[in-house]
């Protein structure tokens, strides 16, 4: 009677947890080593900026190795795990440059590391398709982003819960208390406090998208991020696409911000908001999109001790276009050559203009950017997946603006060659 008792527990509890009409991750897990995975993605990269105005040039230029290795969950109703996630680099040349977010600084002379290695590990536990991790996270949260532009990712060290349990609907929520940048050796070095996010997505259907997310950062900002999607399918396989995003942010009184226009320092506020619309049709695209900054205070991302991702917003290249006040407006074009007989290679183009920025000399300023470019990843053969990518980005602005709060005037080359190895 007791084991009858015991079954039937099981058998509800189970019951409850896949109340969903689509398979539970943990039920389908094939075990702790079975579903484990292995890589190691060798980078080499190139960062150079050629500044105007009588700003002395930066370049750097590095290699490294980025390994990561995850085990998979034991079977059962609470899946178990382990993983590790680290990179170890060296700089190529003299490169005393320390200021491209490449090259850790070794000391106040602006002298660089020859070599470094960071890292760290997870723990992880599901159950039916929720999942926590402790330890270091690459995150990809509209709020709290790790920076991923850079030769090695920004790591985040807390708690990160994701949950799936409604078919369309993912939650997260999670807590962190240490934020590593990409040019950093030490494992705290922006000093984060502790910041908790939380958020959900939800796939409507194949057409519509929405989601929000939000954090509260101590003694630096609370802000949230809305999104909303809509997919309209036209003739002969092309589409539009709307898109719509936007942000507001309250900050402490004990945050620092670069640009302000009130001096009560409990009532600083920001709202930034930017739609666009995409056309494709065959292997073309071509956006347009508007973006408009408001409110007594910038955007001001790196106040939240993050690496300067966190705005998932269109007008976003080597400018954020977040100046205080600030209107924008951008023309995109991408091409994939696989309708050209080169699978692989692709070009994306795009020019942005920005007006109405707020400074301490002028109320009128401005900043634009042509961006491109052109990615290659190797279809098959020994080599494949591996890929090299060439960015270049012509910036310019005001003087007020650069003088003010800005980088002045810039030609800027990024060059990433990646070779993926997967172990197992």
């Amino acid at each position: 009677m007791q084991n009858t008792k015991k079954l039937a527990l099981a058998v509800l509890v189970q019951t409850a947890l896949i109340s969903t009409a689509f398979a539970s991750e943990q039920s389908e897990s094939k075990g702790f080593v079975e579903d484990a995975e292995g890589s190691v993605l060798f980078r080499t990269g190139y960062l150079t900026r050629d500044k105007k105005n009588g700003a002395a040039d930066t370049s750097s230029a590095a290699q490294t190795a980025m390994v990561k290795i995850e085990s998979g969950y034991t079977q059962g109703i609470v899946g178990f795990g382990v993983g590790v996630i680290g990179d170890g680099s060296f700089k190529l040349g003299e490169n005393k440059n320390a200021g491209n977010q490449m090259i850790p600084k070794y000391d106040n002379d602006g002298s660089t590391y020859d070599h470094w290695a960071r890292g760290g590990g997870i723990v992880k536990a599901r159950i039916s398709n929720t999942e926590v991790r402790y330890g270091t996270h690459v995150l990809d949260i509209p709020v709290l982003a790790s920076n991923t532009t850079r030769l090695v990712p920004e790591y985040f060290e807390g708690v990160l819960a994701t949950s799936r349990e409604i078919n369309g609907l993912e939650l997260t929520a999670g807590k962190f208390t240490k934020n590593q940048m990409s040019d950093q050796i030490s494992t705290d070095e922006n000093e984060l406090d502790r910041a908790v996010v939380w958020g959900a997505k939800y796939k409507f259907n194949d057409k519509v998208n929405a989601s929000y997310f939000g954090i509260d950062s101590k003694n630096a900002l609370e802000r949230h991020y809305v999104n909303a999607n809509y997919k309209q399918t036209l003739a002969n396989n092309s589409s539009l696409t709307y898109d719509f995003s936007g942000y507001h942010t309250k900050f402490d009184e004990e945050a620092e911000t670069y640009s302000q226009t009130t001096d009560d320092l409990s009532d600083r506020k920001n709202d930034i908001w930017a739609i666009s619309g995409t056309y494709n049709t065959g292997y073309h695209n071509v956006m347009l999109a508007y973006q408009q900054n408001s409110g007594n205070v910038g955007y001001d991302y790196g106040q939240n001790a993050d690496g300067f991702q966190s705005i998932y917003l269109p007008n976003s290249y080597l400018s954020d276009f977040n100046g205080r006040g600030e209107k924008s407006v951008q023309v995109q074009y991408s091409l994939d050559f696989a309708g050209y007989g080169v699978p692989g290679l692709s070009w994306t183009t795009a020019y942005v203009y920005g007006w109405d920025i707020d400074t301490a000399t002028d109320d009128n300023a401005k900043e634009s950017e042509l961006f491109n470019q052109v990615k290659y990843t190797v279809q098959s053969g020994f080599a494949k997946d591996a890929s090299l990518r060439l960015r270049y980005s012509h910036y310019r602005n005001d003087d007020a603006y650069a003088n003010d709060y800005y980088m002045p005037d810039t030609n800027e080359w990024r060059i990433w060659l990646d070779i993926p190895v997967k172990f197992f």
